[in-house]
């Protein structure tokens, strides 16, 4: 029960910036796929 009570003060105290945190990773994952899918098109 540690690691879940760790994740959840981490969720608690980054309440405010969670949304913006999720949606740079999701452009870090698409930049990502995009990055190494560039060269079958060329």
């Amino acid at each position: 029960m540690t690691t879940f009570n760790t994740v959840k003060a981490i969720v608690k105290r980054s309440q405010d910036t969670l949304l913006q945190d999720a949606a740079g990773a999701a452009a870090l994952v698409v930049m990502l796929v995009v990055g190494l899918h560039l060269p079958a098109f060329m």
